[in-house]
């Protein structure tokens, strides 16, 4: 969750998110929008210190965002914006600076699952990321050692969020996946977060075009141990999937290849419950949690 602004030296400075240094054309976005801001401010006769009282944030913060140093947070454009009676021209960059938000890796990732027509995901460490409620994702992501900094755990969980745009596209694509019982088991952040996560499955699945199965702990015998397995499949017939037992987890689109995910995939959805038994164990879960 969003934090307030801080009292820092008297000033309030507002935590914002920090530029991956590898990130291209994050760089190029933040530095155009920087340089409008920073037009649009001297346009209106405005000095920095008096920007800065004005929009209720620190000084320091605000040459950040005009050099393209620190990705402004949406509540900071649309302060901009009123302010500076900009008529559009901020809230127009809102939506490439949302992108910028997210990490290069996750950027792409959502790029390709926004594309895909077909995707078949078993992930058997967790409930999968796409599948994830807020308060979840943030449970595991507190979780990971050595410890991600709070503006990482923010940025993470607003990329994870905002991948969930793909069960609202129309048509939406054939979603497909399996779910280990233990993960829907362990009370990650308490029974509470739990149970909301358990609610949040139990909406998802009756989607049209999803489908969820669970894996039994019972099961004796698992085409999945050998780790997770992603296939996305694109309306020109080309796919890409990615398993940790294929080409040592890097993205691969070789016919030969892709057939050993599917096969994998298609072992482990004959070995888990049916949709509807999956949706019965869910609610019973539930009821027990």
């Amino acid at each position: 969750m969003d934090k307030e602004p801080e009292q820092v030296n008297g000033e309030a400075d507002e935590p914002g998110w920090e530029v991956d240094p590898d990130d291209e054309w994050g760089l190029a976005v933040l530095a155009t929008v920087g340089r409008q801001l920073r037009l649009r401010r001297e346009a209106a006769g405005m000095r920095v210190p008096d920007f800065a009282v004005v929009v209720g944030y620190g000084e320091d913060l605000v040459y950040k965002i005009e050099g393209g140093k620190r990705i402004p947070r949406p509540e900071y454009l649309d302060k901009a914006e009123e302010v500076l009676r900009a008529d559009g021209l901020i809230s127009a960059m809102k939506e490439d600076v949302a992108r910028v938000r997210y990490p290069k890796k996750v950027r792409a990732l959502a790029k390709m699952e926004a594309q895909a027509v077909e995707l078949q995901l078993y992930d058997p460490l967790n409930i999968h990321g796409l599948l994830q409620t807020p308060e979840y994702a943030r449970t595991l992501l507190l979780m990971r050692r050595p410890a991600y900094t709070e503006d990482e755990v923010e940025r993470y969980i607003a990329a994870r969020l905002a991948r969930k745009a793909i069960f609202k596209r129309d048509p939406g694509p054939e979603l497909s996946f399996v779910l280990e019982e233990w993960t829907l088991r362990r009370p990650l952040g308490g029974k509470a977060v739990l149970r909301r996560q358990l609610e949040d499955l139990l909406d998802t699945g009756q989607l049209r075009n999803v489908d969820l199965q669970v894996m039994p702990m019972d099961r004796e015998e698992h085409a999945g141990v050998a780790g997770g397995i992603e296939v996305l499949k694109f309306a020109d017939g080309s796919a890409v999937g990615r398993s940790p037992a294929v080409a040592n987890g890097r993205p691969v689109s070789e016919p030969r290849q892709l057939r050993i995910l599917e096969l994998r995939y298609g072992i482990i959805r004959a070995e888990a419950l049916t949709p509807r038994e999956s949706r019965a164990f869910i609610e019973q879960l539930l009821g027990e949690t």
